[in-house]
C-alpha cells in the first residue's frame, strides 16, 4: 500500500537524521556541517543512489514545512539587541549594518554582471534571480564559526554577523519581489509584498501592547510548561499565519516564515532563550533534517552527467560564487587588516539553505533546468564545507586570553566600597575615572590600582586592562558614561560580564538590550530593605562577611564534570551548591541532578573553600 510505504520512507529518513550526527562526530576533524551530511545521505538513498524513497503527498508536505520552518528559525536568529547597539555609530562606515548593506549591494552588482554572462551563453533565462541566488550567504554557517572562534562579541565578528543578516534578509525580499514580477508582471499587485512588512510592524506593536496588559505575561508564563506549552503553540500559529498571509498576497512563503521568526525574536528578547531552545528542538529534531535529506533525495546526479554543459558549469559557478563575495569583501579593508578581509570573504562565501531554496524557486519558474539546479546544490555543498576551512586557515590565530579581574568605572564612594569588598574576596580590582584629584586620593587612601582617564575612550579602557578583564562594573554618577563604557567594553574588548547602575529608565533599557546587568539604585535599596524584612538569614549571609560564610557564583567550564551527577562531585572544605542556572532557568539541585558545561552554580561556604571550589570547577576557563 502507498500509505504504508510512505511510513517506511519516513522511517528511513528519520533513521538517517539520527545517524548522520553520530557519523559526523567520528569525522569531526573535517568539520563538515551536519546538514551537508544529511544531503549526502539523501543522495545515497534517493535518485542519485538506491532510489529507496517513494514520493507521497505526506512526505512532500513535511519537506515544504521543514523548508519554511528553516526560514522561521533563521528569522528567530536575528538579534535585534545587536542591531540596536550598533545603530548609534556616528560614522556610517563604522556601523556594521550600513557596511553590510553596502557590501550586499556590491555583491548583487557583481553577481548580476556574472549572471548576464550566463544569460548570454544560454544557461539561464532570467539573470536577476540568478544574481540573487549567487548573492546568498549562509547565516547557519557564519554564526557557528564566529562563535567557535570567540569572535561574536568583537567588532569584526559583529560586522560579519550583520553582513550575513543583511544578505539573508535582502535576498529574501528581492527574490520575493522578483518572483512576483515574473509571475504576474510589473503590476500594482507587486506592491502587495510590502503588506507583509506592514503586517510585521503591526504584529510587533500589538505584541508590545499585549505585554503591558496586567497579568497576561504571568498567565503566559504559567501556561508555558507541561502540556500547555502556550508559547510554543503561539509561535507555530504565528508562523503559519504569516505563511497563509504570504500565500494570499501571492509572495513567497519563505519571507512570511522568516518575518514570523523575526517577530518572536524581537518580542522575546533575552527572555526568549527557553522558547528558542524548544523551537530549535522541534525544527532540528524533526522537520529541518527531513528537508535537507529530501534535497539530497531529489538531487538528480544522472541528469547532471547527461548534460556536459551543466557539468562544466559547476567549476564556473564555484569561481563566480567566491569571486562575488571576495570582491565585495574588499570594502572591509577600510576597517580591518588584509588577513581579516580575506577571511571575511571566505566565510561569507558559504551558502546553504537559502541558495537551495532560491534555486528550487527558479526551477519551479522554469528559469533553470534540473541539471542547473543540481549545479547550485553542489555549489552549496562545496562552499559550506570549504568556506569555514578557508576562514580558519586565513584568519590570524589568536592566543587564548585568560580573562580575570574587575574594572570599576567611577571614582565615588560606591566605587571605593565595592573595590574594598571585592579585594577581600581575592579579586584583582582596577578603578577608572576622569578626575585626577579623586584618582590620586583613592589610590593613596584605599591602596587601590587607579587609572585616570575617560572611560568612553578606548585607550583609557585599554590601559585599565579591558583586553584581559573578566568583568566591568560601571557605577559612575553619569548614566551616559556608564552606557558608553559598557558599549565600548563589549564591542571593542569583548568583556564577557558587564554590570552598570542607572537612574534613567531610558538608559537602563538601552543597557538591558545590550545584555548588561542593570542595577537601579532606588529599586536596589527597596529590594535590600524588603530582603532584610522577609529573608533576614539570607540577607545577613549576603551582606555580613564577619561570620566567615559567603555566597558566590561560578560557571562550570571543566569538561571533567560535564554530565556528572551532583552526588558524584566532592567540593573542597564546606563548600555546597545551593542552586544552578541553566539556559535562563533556575534549578534546585539534588543528588541525581546532572551538571553540564555552562551551568552557573551558586555556592555557599567559607571563602577559602569557595575559592578552591571555583578553581576546581572553572580551571580551564579562557
Amino acid at each position: 500500500m502507498a500509505e504504508e510505504f510512505s511510513f517506511l520512507s519516513l522511517l528511513l529518513i528519520t533513521a538517517l537524521a539520527a545517524f548522520v550526527p553520530l557519523l559526523a562526530t567520528r569525522f569531526s576533524q573535517f568539520r563538515v556541517p551536519i546538514v551537508v551530511g544529511e544531503i549526502l545521505a539523501g543522495m545515497i538513498v534517493g535518485k542519485s543512489g538506491f532510489n529507496w524513497i517513494e514520493a507521497s503527498p505526506a512526505l512532500d508536505f513535511l519537506t515544504i514545512f521543514g523548508f519554511t520552518y528553516l526560514m522561521f528559525i533563521s528569522g528567530l536568529e536575528v538579534d535585534f539587541t545587536t542591531l540596536a547597539a550598533n545603530k548609534s555609530s556616528k560614522k556610517w562606515l563604522d556601523n556594521p549594518i550600513w557596511l553590510g548593506v553596502v557590501v550586499f549591494a556590491i555583491t548583487v552588482g557583481v553577481a548580476f554582471f556574472a549572471a548576464e554572462g550566463l544569460y548570454a551563453l544560454g544557461f539561464v533565462s532570467e539573470p536577476f534571480i540568478i544574481a540573487l541566488i549567487l548573492s546568498t550567504t549562509s547565516l547557519g554557517i557564519v554564526v557557528p564559526v564566529l562563535t567557535e572562534r570567540g569572535l561574536m562579541p568583537t567588532r569584526f565578528g559583529q560586522t560579519l554577523l550583520m553582513s550575513a543578516l543583511v544578505a539573508d534578509f535582502g535576498t529574501l525580499v528581492l527574490i520575493t519581489i522578483d518572483v512576483a514580477i515574473l509571475s504576474r508582471g510589473l503590476t500594482f499587485e507587486v506592491l502587495l509584498v510590502l503588506l507583509l512588512l506592514l503586517a510585521f510592524a503591526v504584529v510587533v506593536q500589538v505584541g508590545k501592547w499585549a505585554a503591558r496588559i496586567p497579568g497576561l505575561p504571568r498567565l503566559f508564563e504559567e501556561l508555558s510548561h507541561a502540556t500547555a506549552q502556550i508559547k510554543v503553540r503561539g509561535a507555530v500559529a504565528l508562523m503559519v499565519a504569516f505563511i497563509v498571509l504570504s500565500q494570499w498576497l501571492g509572495s513567497e512563503i519563505i519571507l512570511g516564515a522568516f518575518l514570523a521568526g523575526a517577530v518572536i525574536s524581537l518580542l522575546a528578547g533575552h527572555e526568549g532563550s527557553n522558547l528558542r531552545l524548544k523551537m530549535d528542538a522541534i525544527g532540528f529534531g524533526f522537520f529541518i533534517p527531513i528537508f535537507f535529506i529530501m534535497v539530497g533525495v531529489q538531487f538528480d546526479l544522472p541528469a547532471l552527467f547527461r548534460s556536459p554543459e551543466a557539468l562544466l558549469l559547476v567549476p564556473v559557478l564555484l569561481v563566480i560564487a567566491y569571486a562575488v563575495k571576495f570582491v565585495a569583501a574588499l570594502l572591509y579593508r577600510l576597517q580591518f587588516s588584509w588577513q581579516e578581509t580575506f577571511a571575511a570573504g571566505g566565510l561569507l562565501s558559504a551558502r546553504l539553505s537559502l541558495i537551495i531554496a532560491a534555486s528550487a524557486i527558479a526551477l519551479n519558474l522554469g528559469i533553470i533546468d534540473e541539471a542547473i539546479n543540481a549545479d547550485f546544490i553542489l555549489v552549496a555543498i562545496v562552499t559550506c564545507t570549504i568556506s569555514p576551512l578557508i576562514f580558519n586557515r586565513v584568519y590570524p590565530a589568536a592566543q587564548k586570553i585568560k580573562r580575570e579581574g574587575v574594572i570599576i568605572v567611577g571614582l565615588g564612594e560606591t566605587s571605593a566600597m565595592l573595590a574594598r569588598r571585592l579585594q577581600q574576596t581575592g579579586e584583582r580590582v582596577t578603578v577608572l575615572g576622569q578626575s585626577p584629584e579623586r584618582a590620586q586620593r583613592l589610590a593613596q587612601q584605599q591602596n587601590l590600582t587607579v587609572f585616570e582617564g575617560d572611560p568612553r575612550q578606548p585607550d583609557s579602557l585599554h590601559r585599565a586592562g579591558a583586553a584581559q578583564a573578566a568583568t566591568l562594573i560601571a557605577v559612575s554618577t553619569y548614566d551616559d558614561v556608564n552606557l558608553a563604557a559598557c558599549r565600548l567594553a563589549a564591542e571593542e574588548f569583548g568583556v564577557p560580564l558587564l554590570i552598570a547602575q542607572s537612574s534613567d529608565p531610558a538608559v537602563a533599557d538601552c543597557l538591558t538590550e545590550m545584555g548588561v546587568r542593570v542595577v537601579r539604585p532606588q529599586l536596589a535599596t527597596v529590594h535590600a530593605l524588603e530582603g532584610a524584612l522577609h529573608f533576614p538569614a539570607a540577607f545577613d549571609m549576603l551582606t555580613n562577611h564577619e561570620d566567615g560564610v559567603e555566597v558566590r557564583e561560578v560557571q562550570l567550564n571543566h569538561p571533567q564534570y560535564n554530565g556528572k551527577l551532583m552526588r558524584e562531585i566532592r567540593l573542597p572544605g564546606n563548600a555546597l551548591v545551593l542552586g544552578l542556572r541553566r539556559n535562563g532557568e533556575v534549578l534546585v539541585p539534588h543528588g541525581d541532578t546532572q551538571l553540564y558545561l555552562g551551568d552557573l552554580l551558586m555556592l555557599v561556604g567559607h571563602p577559602e573553600s569557595l575559592q578552591q571550589a571555583m578553581v576546581q570547577m572553572n580551571s580551564v576557563r579562557a
